[in-house]
């Protein structure tokens, strides 16, 4: 059980369900959420998947963060490539603090 599950009480969306994130992301602006977070859950195993987040953003026009299990540079490009406004990254900071320099020189490379 990931931290957002336990807090929520909600079941996450399956990660092969790309299209029911986007559906949702999209319901959710139009009932005029000023943004989407899509949540893989603080320090998750795996990110919210690269489908996911295109999916979703193909359906929105406001920002969209991404959040959950992005340890590395690396994974924060691909999440922000495929269409993330904003990645939230936490318990990888508290090991390596450095890492936020590494992850906003990322961002830089993909605006």
């Amino acid at each position: 059980m990931t931290t957002v599950q336990y807090v929520s009480g909600v079941a996450p969306i399956p990660v092969d369900q790309p299209d029911i994130a986007a559906t949702t992301a999209l319901a959710g602006e139009q009932m005029g959420m000023k943004l989407i977070f899509a949540e893989a859950g603080s320090g998750a195993k795996h990110p919210v998947p690269v489908e996911m987040i295109k999916a979703i953003k193909r359906e929105i026009n406001i920002p969209l963060i991404v959040g959950g299990g992005i340890r590395t540079p690396e994974k924060a490009e691909e999440i922000y490539r495929a269409g993330a406004d904003i990645v939230v990254v936490g318990n990888q900071f508290e090991s390596n603090p450095d890492l936020i320099y590494e992850i906003a020189a990322t961002r830089n490379k993909v605006s």
